[in-house]
């Protein structure tokens, strides 16, 4: 069974998505021990009370510094014992000691085809703000693992989305939210639990 701890700033839909996977039995043999957000009015954190999970929240605003808050975030990680890490619309930088203490181990999403769209002041409407500005004819989202930079760990699964005339930022969030974010994520789970991912050179690899 691999155990996993979700991290979550926002309404959650990505968290969702594992939750209904794992219960449809799409995502096979991976069990959510733990939501962590560093938003208290978080609505993930009600979806994950709702599906019997337990929430915490480890909010910078709590902490004197961000070294307190870094180590408060890497305990409350660590106290669940997880085998992986996902990172699931969690708007923090995350903590190098954490990074290395999971190397490998940690995956995020990303609402856009990395290396396009990504990086530091990329996140949330920001990215599909910036796709419709350039005029791209496709965009998608990206599971990645995390290393100490910002969006440049090694890709696991990317989809893509067209981009339609007419799309505004909101629009197209939502279509790449239920085309590919909600696709791939519990896609790439469901293969990590089954051992069939690795990563070697800085590169991630699938074998069948």
């Amino acid at each position: 069974m691999l155990k996993i701890v979700v991290c979550v700033s926002g309404g959650g839909t990505n968290l969702q998505a594992i939750i209904d996977g794992i219960a449809q039995g799409t995502i096979g043999n991976v069990r959510i021990v733990r939501v962590i957000s560093n938003n208290k009015k978080a609505y993930a954190l009600e979806r994950a009370e709702q599906a019997g999970i337990e929430g915490v929240c480890v909010s910078p605003r709590d902490y004197a510094d961000r070294e307190q808050f870094n180590r408060a975030l890497l305990q409350k990680v660590e106290e669940a014992a997880p085998d992986l890490v996902v990172l699931a619309g969690f708007l923090v930088v995350i903590p190098p000691e954490l990074i290395r203490r999971y190397e490998n181990r940690i995956v995020n999403i990303h609402p856009s085809l990395i290396p396009s769209f990504c990086g530091t002041g990329y996140y949330g409407l920001k990215v599909h703000e910036a796709a419709l500005a350039r005029g791209v004819k496709v965009t998608g989202a990206t599971v990645h693992f995390v290393d100490e930079g910002t969006d440049t760990g090694p890709i696991l699964m990317q989809k893509a989305v067209a981009v339609k005339d007419g799309d505004t930022p909101e629009s197209l969030q939502r279509r790449v939210m239920e085309e590919a974010e909600w696709v791939i994520l519990p896609k790439c789970l469901d293969l990590i639990a089954a051992g069939k991912v690795t990563v070697a050179d800085g590169q991630a690899h699938i074998t069948e």
